[in-house]
């Protein structure tokens, strides 16, 4: 039982864990740290090298007091004076045994000083290569990035639900074409039956004015009572004025 739990809350922390890895930040970080740790491989090198020149130097300081030694026996041994000249070897023979130390010691600082600068550059050209891998690695994670959210938001894309928004926006737009091109229609029809009332109201008063007309002619209708501002009404046909 307790070993099932274990199992599933090591697959949750590892799922919580491979979710929250960012490999772009991963990478990143992993080049800060790699050029965080030139400064001090530099300064492992530069004391390296520093132990090399000491080292040169105490050899070369040997050498000039091997010189004097060699130099001081000889005149003791000129002017008899065994006792000083046998000390001077003694002093020679400590001499000569740390010369023989210190240029072991140099030549194994010359090879570490060596291999030093040889890791560091190494190290240096890794770094540079890393930094260039990481950038190409940056820009791909962000291209496959891109690709995710592109393909994620392709598989939520319904084309049902937005093929309908489209047709609903159509009929829509469609009925508001229709309605005013309606609308037009009826504005002109309006128009059209206004004037042709006007024009057979025209055509009304033209022929109760030629009718009048035949009347005036033909007698039946008084012409002084047709005149403007008379009151009287007129006479039909067949009437005769009533005399007093």
């Amino acid at each position: 039982m307790f070993a099932r739990l274990w199992r599933l809350i090591k697959s949750w922390l590892g799922f919580a864990v491979e979710s929250a890895e960012d490999p772009e930040l991963i990478l990143k970080q992993t080049i800060r740290d790699m050029h965080d740790k030139v400064p001090q491989m530099q300064a492992n090198v530069v004391q390296v090298m520093a132990t090399e020149r000491l080292l040169q130097k105490e050899v070369t300081t040997l050498e000039g007091e091997i010189k004097q030694y060699d130099l001081k026996i000889k005149g003791a041994i000129k002017i008899n004076r065994d006792d000083i000249a046998s000390t001077y070897i003694t002093g020679l023979h400590e001499k000569q045994a740390s010369l023989e130390r210190s240029r072991a010691q140099l030549e194994t600082a010359r090879t570490a000083s060596g291999q030093a600068k040889q890791f560091l550059d190494s190290y240096l050209l890794q770094v540079k290569k890393r930094s260039d891998e990481a950038q190409q690695l940056v820009g791909e994670s962000r291209a496959a990035k891109m690709q995710e959210q592109l393909s994620q938001a392709m598989a939520s894309f319904k084309v049902g639900d937005d093929a309908g928004n489209f047709d609903e926006m159509r009929r829509k737009i469609q009925e508001r074409s229709a309605k005013a091109e309606a609308q037009m229609e009826l504005a002109h029809g309006s128009v059209d039956t206004l004037m042709e009332h006007f024009d057979q109201d025209i055509l009304k008063a033209q022929t109760n004015d030629t009718l009048d007309a035949y009347k005036r002619d033909m007698g039946l209708i008084n012409p002084e009572l047709d005149q403007p501002g008379s009151s009287e009404p007129e006479k039909t046909l067949g009437q005769r004025p009533v005399t007093a």
